[in-house]
């Protein structure tokens, strides 16, 4: 009963808004809605928050926070980050740490004819086949010396000049070193948008030349071309290296912890190279490597353990852990961050979780797509 009528509110503001002008409803205070008494409020989008946990009734909690202005602050309090509830909400989530307890499981579909690829969230243990929650698209775009991935908000929007606009990841021409870019500038998540729309998602326009490196992937050598597995390292120039140890620093702990905020700015570099990797014992960011596979005498292949969420072997597949550079390797530094594999022609699963994003894993998983003409 609570749902419906939290969706019959919806409904009324987005009419009430085409009526009034942003002044006049600002004026008012956001709607006769806001009016409620707070503790009642409070209890009914308690209630909401917890028992619409999953997609595609988690899209009343975002209903929720888009009736009036004291109701989105209520949600703001109510709604956890990813990292600490596991799950994602908002647009913004996309960009916030997955979980810290689990692999949050998604899945990556390629479409050849368009050189698109979409991510989903898995809803179920048979989300492959029925479909998840879409979160990411990405389109490839070759240029003469190096090779684009726009990666959107919407499955068919990849313009740079709009809100849907969530980054990039870029290639050398020889397809061995890649640099993921933020759309969004580094000082955007420290303030909440002016605007309903922008207060939503925390994304705001930007122009095709706002981007800013936020990671530095490298693919070595390969001397058994693609018979032997890949070696790969993730330079994450906004996570510092202290956010996997035990009461360490994450990217969201001197930020104030909501759903609507993006990464402090304090972790973000300003200056990075795409060919000069960013030294991680200068700035002290996280480094990622590829666990080694071994070789299965009986199958004579290489071999990893995915759990049975990989079920066809490719030169693709790989698991991403914390690297211990020079120190000794804690129980830290054997957790998968980020794994993915192929179970299908064009579908592929991709698990992450703290400290890296839905957006930064993504990225991440786009670079194995790519041709290596020196590795392979």
């Amino acid at each position: 009963m609570a749902i419906k009528c939290i969706a019959r509110l919806r409904s009324r503001r987005v009419v009430q808004d085409q009526l009034q002008t942003p002044n006049e409803v600002e004026a008012e205070g956001g709607c006769c809605w806001a009016n409620l008494p707070q503790e009642l409020l409070w209890e009914v989008l308690l209630m909401i928050e917890e028992t619409e946990s999953i997609w595609p009734q988690r899209k009343n909690v975002v209903a929720c926070a888009g009736v009036c202005r004291s109701w989105r602050f209520i949600i703001q309090q109510i709604v956890k980050l990813p990292q600490l509830s596991g799950k994602l909400t908002f647009p913004i989530s996309v960009k916030q740490p997955g979980p810290k307890d689990s692999l949050l499981q998604c899945f990556i579909k390629r479409n050849r004819s368009t050189q698109t690829y979409y991510l989903y969230l898995g809803l179920t243990n048979s989300a492959l086949s029925d479909g998840g929650k879409f979160l990411l698209a990405a389109r490839k775009c070759r240029r003469p010396t190096c090779t684009d991935y726009i990666i959107s908000l919407q499955a068919e929007d990849f313009s740079k000049g709009t809100n849907t606009y969530a980054g990039r990841l870029r290639s050398n021409f020889l397809g061995t070193k890649f640099t993921v870019f933020d759309g969004q500038s580094p000082q955007a998540g420290a303030k909440m948008g002016k605007s309903r729309s922008s207060r939503l998602a925390n994304l705001r326009q930007v122009s095709p030349s706002s981007n800013y490196p936020m990671a530095h992937i490298s693919y070595e050598l390969n001397l058994l071309g693609s018979r032997g597995p890949r070696r790969m390292q993730c330079n994450m120039n906004t996570i510092p290296a202290t956010s996997i140890a035990p009461g360490g620093l994450d990217p969201t702990t001197q930020a104030e912890l909501n759903p609507y905020q993006s990464t402090p700015t304090s972790f973000l570099s300003k200056s990075a190279s795409m060919e000069n990797s960013v030294s991680d014992q200068k700035n002290g960011g996280l480094v990622l490597i590829n666990k080694a596979p071994r070789w299965h005498e009986q199958l004579q292949c290489w071999c990893l353990n995915f759990h049975g969420r990989v079920t066809i072997a490719s030169v693709k597949n790989f698991q991403l852990a914390a690297s211990p550079e020079n120190e000794p390797a804690g129980p830290e530094h054997e957790k998968i961050i980020l794994q993915f594999g192929k179970v299908g022609k064009d579908l592929f699963t991709m698990d992450y979780r703290y400290p890296i994003s839905a957006f930064q894993a993504f990225a991440i998983c786009l670079s194995s797509f790519e041709t290596r003409i020196a590795c392979e």
